[in-house]
């Protein structure tokens, strides 16, 4: 897998202050994509050990919320087993960090194991996914964390436990 950008603080992609990969490859190609370069599988460098070393000494810091993972397509089939590995590395070396991720693909065939070897595997390492392509005709600028009105935030510990989706709720 390639990587586009690693953002070392994001406050725009998910609650609080955080850490957020940018990986290359998207097959959707969402009309008016704010980072279409990131289609392209081969764009950027690539993404290995010494950069999830990098992600997890940013996040071991006590003002960084979480992980965000954006692209691209995190959920893209060959994209999927690094950021899995990935995933897994935050769960284990840093609990308390949430992972939130952007995917064009929704939360019904990702739980379902229906897009690529790791989907389900991926899903089940999430605090929040926000699914859904962008759609253009549905852009509303004062939607929070989302581009479009179709995009949905998704608890998916929650969702996972229910057999269905259940939105995020922001904890006051």
């Amino acid at each position: 897998m390639n990587y586009a950008d690693i953002k070392r603080v994001d406050v725009a992609n998910g609650l609080g202050v955080r850490v957020s990969l940018f990986v290359s490859g998207c097959t959707h190609h969402c009309k008016e994509c704010f980072n279409p370069e990131t289609w392209d599988f081969d764009y950027g460098k690539p993404f290995g050990e010494e950069q999830i070393q990098e992600i997890l000494s940013l996040l071991d810091k006590p003002q960084i919320k979480g992980l965000s993972l954006l692209g691209g397509e995190p959920f893209e089939p060959q994209n999927q087993a690094a950021v899995l590995e990935l995933a897994r590395r935050v769960r284990k070396h840093l609990p308390g960090k949430d992972i939130w991720c952007y995917s064009g693909y929704l939360f019904e065939p990702l739980a379902a194991g229906q897009v690529g070897e790791h989907s389900r595997e991926l899903l089940e390492q999430l605090d929040i996914l926000v699914d859904g392509p962008f759609v253009l005709e549905l852009k509303d600028l004062g939607l929070r964390f989302r581009g479009s009105s179709n995009q949905r935030i998704i608890d998916v510990p929650a969702s996972l436990k229910a057999g269905e989706v259940v939105p995020w709720r922001e904890q006051e």
